[in-house]
């Protein structure tokens, strides 16, 4: 296994953080234009940036299932995480297990110290000794790379774009801007719209290289 600094990563995570910051302040500018209620989307943003920054590994995990599990309970995954982990100079993460036929295996968490990885108990019945160790160093990678979390930031502005997108008319005002007009709410959605293509482009092409970067990482 090969734990080292994977800098063409870094730098798209860099790149792509930029440009959808600039796309975020782009963002609420135009709702500072167009939308009366511009107060209650920036309380509303902040509270589901920490919500999802904070929380979003529960309920990842509560999405699939999945439970924390002991050493007494799993005792080979326990000693395979707890020894690639020493190898990759990482803290041991919590493991989790979720009894589903599906082989699964996925990383969260927002920070090395209180990352989590998940198996499906049919990706443990598939995989033999060495396969789950070439997993779980793949799982590893994701946490030692810290893509984890830029994922999960990234994927906010989307989201919200999204949630206006379905409900702008919460949003708009009673459908009237500052200036008087009656085109808040429509503002909101395009400008939402645009966003929400934008980031999920700048999302997919980060998500496909960070797995090339695991694949490597976990090698």
């Amino acid at each position: 296994m090969e734990w080292k600094t994977d800098w063409g990563l870094r730098g798209r995570m860099f790149f792509v953080m930029f440009l959808l910051a600039a796309v975020y302040i782009a963002f609420l500018g135009v709702l500072t234009l167009f939308v009366e209620s511009f107060l209650i989307i920036v309380v509303f943003m902040s509270i589901f940036l920490v919500v999802q920054f904070f929380f979003s590994d529960k309920l990842a995990l509560r999405s699939m299932g999945a439970r924390e599990v002991s050493e007494q309970e799993y005792p080979e995954l326990h000693r395979t995480v707890g020894r690639l982990s020493q190898q990759a100079d990482l803290p041991k993460p919590t493991i989790a297990v979720a009894d589903t036929t599906t082989p699964n295996a996925f990383a969260t968490g927002r920070s090395k110290s209180s990352a989590t990885i998940a198996v499906t108990t049919g990706l443990l019945k598939t995989l033999d000794r060495d396969e789950l160790e070439g997993v779980m160093a793949h799982e590893l990678a994701h946490v030692k790379n810290r893509d984890v979390m830029v994922m999960t930031i990234a994927s906010f502005l989307a989201t919200i774009a999204m949630f206006i997108l379905r409900w702008g008319f919460l949003f708009g005002g009673g459908g009237r801007n500052r200036q008087g007009g009656g085109g808040g709410v429509i503002v909101a959605i395009v400008a939402s719209l645009v966003v929400w293509i934008v980031s999920f482009v700048l999302i997919r092409a980060l998500s496909r290289y960070r797995e090339y970067a695991a694949d490597r990482g976990g090698a």
